[in-house]
């Protein structure tokens, strides 16, 4: 990826940096020029270089409809960019004002149990609705006539966080139009739902309805398709706008900000239609119930799915230098927290640090959130002082810009897999934890040093050394032949349970399962046994296996595998006790000129990491540091830099430098050998 502040930079701004700085929302203080004032001269102190603007400044820009007020924001722009500061130019589209409500109350959305919404909060607009694009289109054209050139203005953020759905009748007719040309037809409709059980089968398309609390909510099919309609309205929605936009400044480029583990959108398909993933990252740290260096994985885990939506690097559009207000509890950052988040996230390949916000709300919402600059408006503050440190440290590191990560292990994460998995009956229906079971794979593989891609199922393996499948539940015929190709050319494969179960229509799949693997595992899964909350079952390791285990606990799940009588895996690992005492819990299997390991069950923190030691030295991965690191350092890589950073609440002596608490120390390793930067 090109840098984003190199590409646009006016005279003196054209190198190489990281972005830093934040949402600005100097609409709140149009009535106070000493504040506005105020605000620049200490982004200059605080090493700001970007802004956000205009996310939620549609009653603003158009206070009546068709009236068009776009001077202060001008006046903004160029101000911040005589001072060095480039703005990121959102679109205003995810809140709209009070009089397009009252007025057009067809913009409102509808929610399952066909209430409409009156007006309320934000992302609160039907994205299917006619009039709204119109009225989207319109207050766009203005924004690109007005800036779509300007070189003070280097990105544009197309809406704020998307998500949600609307049923309203707009959307039940789009929906069916989506679905006849998905299906073609109502007999092949019915088909893939099944609608035959129940006595479900549709007769005409106007009976399709979408999900509802007291309407349909039997038919997983139908549930499946209406998520996978609802993503592709998101999506639809954003390359409208963005295509408004780029009609009037064909230069422009475009970034849609991306959240946490979530679930609306299919971030896969999304991310083909932006130029730059961009996330909002809000990680609970000093948890009671968590270690800084457990958080630090689950928030790396994050970063390193964002990196891989597009194989290159991100931008973290949000972050709170201090608290949130919206979580449980408001925890302040502890000192040296503000660095050590900043920099992981530039260690796993993101181009900025920015937060939100730059100065705090007086009212509403969000008038505790963190902030740089406080109430109080002081720059004295530890909040300013630790920001204004990461800014320095973000020069420091400006040669990290436009850098990527080494391809070494993908690990699966599909969404339309989450949404069948979490849409279906059984085999537990309190929680297959899906969200844990990745971060139990991750997480051995990140502390190994070990550079994670979180693929899709449309993913080219083509440089992996190792993939790892936990709970494909949903597995596409096409992407378990790409894991058969791929161990034949001598990669690695894991596969979890409960994979291969069902088709793209949440169908169950006719025939011996794992479906499409059972001959690269060299096994079939029999049955499958659901365990309560805490319940678990002993497993133990086979004498003299290919590769040693440590004895463990299964969990969540224990799947019974029969080996096949032909070509049968090894064991490595045997479940204790239970009916089942004596099956494989763990095994392997050579395929072509690879292998492939299957695990029955989710096992203990140390049965990952034993297993991924091993088999990541088996497989030829190189970790990133080129020694063992302490407990709670993880260290990670991008293109000529080393990066390693000290998870725990004391100092740890870490490749022959001194860690502080908290602390991140980089290196370039492109010269051959080490070279300390920080």
């Amino acid at each position: 990826m090109r840098n984003i502040a190199q590409s646009r930079g006016g005279k003196g701004m054209r190198r190489e940096k990281l972005l830093h700085g934040g949402d600005y929302n100097p609409e709140q203080w149009l009535d106070r020029p000493d504040i506005l004032a105020q605000d620049v001269a200490m982004m200059k102190q605080a090493h700001v270089n970007v802004v956000t603007l205009g996310v939620f400044s549609w009653s603003l820009l158009e206070p009546r409809e068709g009236e068009y007020h776009l001077d202060w924001l001008a006046d903004i722009i160029h101000n911040l960019y005589s001072n060095g500061i480039f703005t990121i130019l959102a679109t205003p589209s995810a809140a709209r004002p009070a009089w397009m409500a009252q007025k057009y109350p067809e913009v409102r959305r509808v929610r399952s149990d066909r209430t409409r919404e009156l007006f309320r909060r934000r992302q609160n607009y039907c994205y299917t609705s006619p009039l709204y694009r119109e009225k989207v289109r319109a207050i766009d054209e203005q924004l690109a006539r007005r800036f779509g050139e300007d070189p003070a203005v280097i990105l544009w953020h197309i809406s704020n966080e998307m998500g949600g759905d609307c049923h309203c009748p707009l959307c039940q007719v789009e929906f069916r139009r989506w679905l006849q040309r998905r299906y073609g037809s109502l007999e092949v409709l019915n088909k893939a739902w099944n609608t035959h059980f129940w006595s479900h089968d549709y007769t005409d398309w106007e009976q399709i309805e979408s999900p509802a609390p007291q309407g349909e909510d039997a038919v997983q099919g139908l549930l499946l398709d209406w998520k996978r309609f609802v993503s592709s309205r998101h999506i639809d929605f954003f390359k409208f706008e963005r295509d408004c936009v780029r009609a009037l400044a064909p230069k422009a480029r475009f970034t849609a900000n991306l959240m946490y583990r979530f679930h609306d959108i299919d971030y896969h398909d999304l991310a083909r239609e932006l130029d730059v993933v961009s996330w909002d990252n809000y990680p609970t740290w000093h948890k009671a119930t968590e270690t800084v260096e457990q958080t630090a994985l689950d928030t790396a885990m994050m970063h390193d799915l964002f990196y891989s939506l597009k194989g290159k690097p991100f931008l973290m559009m949000e972050s709170s230098p201090s608290f949130t207000n919206w979580q449980p509890v408001t925890k302040q950052k502890k000192p040296g927290m503000a660095m050590l988040s900043a920099l992981q996230a530039v260690a796993h390949g993101s181009d900025s640090v920015c937060y939100f916000q730059w100065r705090a709300s007086r009212g509403a919402e969000e008038k505790f959130h963190g902030s740089v600059v406080g109430h109080d408006g002081r720059s004295d503050t530890r909040i300013f002082r630790e920001t204004a440190q990461v800014g320095a440290a973000l020069e420091e590191l400006a040669c990290a810009a436009g850098r990527r990560r080494p391809r070494q292990a993908a690990l699966v994460h599909d969404w339309p897999n989450l949404w069948a998995m979490e849409g279906s009956s059984g085999p537990r229906n309190c929680g297959m934890g899906y969200w844990k079971e990745l971060a139990c794979h991750y997480n051995a593989l990140a502390r190994a040093g070990i550079t994670v891609d979180l693929i899709g199922q449309d993913a080219d393996l083509t440089g992996y050394g190792l993939v790892v499948v936990p709970m494909l539940y949903l597995l596409r015929e096409d992407f378990a032949a790409k894991l058969c190709d791929f161990a034949r050319a001598g990669g690695t494969v894991v596969v979890s349970q409960w994979t291969g179960v069902v088709d793209e229509s949440d169908l169950c799949r006719l025939g011996d399962t794992p479906y499409g693997l059972t001959e690269l595992l060299g096994l079939r899964r029999a049955e499958i046994d659901g365990l309560y909350d805490g319940e678990t079952r002993r497993c133990q390791p086979v004498e003299n296996a290919p590769l040693p285990l440590p004895a463990t606990q299964a969990s969540v799940l224990c799947e019974v595998a029969v080996l096949d009588e032909a070509s049968p895996a090894t064991p490595l690992l045997l479940y204790g006790e239970d009916y089942f005492a004596d099956a494989p819990a763990a095994a392997v299997h050579p395929y072509g000129q690879g292998r492939a390991y299957y695990l029955a069950s989710r096992f203990t923190p140390d049965f990952y990491q034993a297993f991924y030691n091993a088999l990541t030295e088996e497989a030829g991965l190189e970790a990133a540091a080129p020694v063992p690191l302490p407990d709670g350092v993880l260290a990670t890589r991008r293109e000529g830099l080393l990066f390693v950073q000290n998870c725990n609440p004391a100092p740890v002596q870490a490749l022959g430098v001194e860690l502080p608490a908290y602390g991140t120390a980089a290196w370039r390793t492109d010269a051959g050998e080490l070279q300390r930067m920080l």
